[in-house]
């Protein structure tokens, strides 16, 4: 249980929509769908209609401090079955990571991996009560794109299982480099909060609106959006 998980859902209906990626960037194929991820009938840029219209602001206020800078989706929507697929390979991946075999695993080796990726990743639950977030439409990972259309240097790629992944890991760092890349994770933070987003406490790259996480984060009493 994630500590959003008792906020109650009073689900609103607001649609999914495509997200108008005239305006933003994207990594194409798409990170998940590349690694062998099936979607279904919805991409992964789609939203409910209300978040697309905030990422839209975000990208104005973006526009307004640094001209031709862009926000990055990296992934928006994501089915159950999707998030299952990634749980299962990040899992995988950090058993390899580590020069370990699953099969000869010991229960406390299984645990902390399952701890790391759970960390970042939330439980493909299909109860409708502990939704993941992306499941429900409400959640979306974001970067950002300079004018010279680089991918900004964030200290970390998304998904990473470590401490890096957290906002504020490089905040107190007396390295220049590391401190550009907080000041670009703020700047990120910045745009999407004035939107009206709330960010993931350990993952620099996740914002969301409407949903449990976001309830939780802004002292609402329910959340907007259930699992679709």
């Amino acid at each position: 249980m994630k500590p959003y998980h008792h906020i109650a859902i009073v689900e609103c209906g607001e649609p999914l929509i495509e997200i108008p990626l005239e305006l933003f960037t994207v990594e194409s194929p798409h990170p998940y769908e590349k690694l062998g991820a099936t979607y279904g009938y919805y991409s992964p840029y789609y939203l409910r209609q209300s978040v697309v219209n905030k990422l839209i602001q975000a990208q104005n206020y973006l526009e307004l401090l640094l001209p031709l800078w862009r926000i990055q989706i990296f992934d928006g929507y994501r089915p159950v079955a999707v998030q299952q697929f990634m749980v299962n390979y990040s899992f995988a991946t950090a058993v390899q990571e580590r020069g370990l075999i699953e099969a000869e695993l010991s229960q406390h080796q299984r645990q902390e991996i399952w701890d790391a990726v759970y960390e970042i990743w939330a439980v493909p639950s299909l109860n409708e009560k502990t939704p993941p977030p992306h499941s429900t439409g409400a959640a979306v990972d974001v970067t950002l794109v300079d004018d010279k259309g680089q991918v900004v240097n964030m200290g970390s790629p998304i998904d990473e299982l470590s401490e890096r992944s957290h906002p504020d890991y490089y905040a107190h760092s007396e390295i220049s480099a590391q401190r550009q890349y907080h000041a670009h994770r703020q700047l990120l933070c910045d745009v999407m909060l004035k939107a009206g987003f709330q960010r993931n406490p350990k993952e620099w790259w996740h914002f969301c609106y409407g949903d449990q996480m976001w309830a939780w984060l802004s002292h609402q009493p329910t959340a907007m959006y259930g699992r679709l």
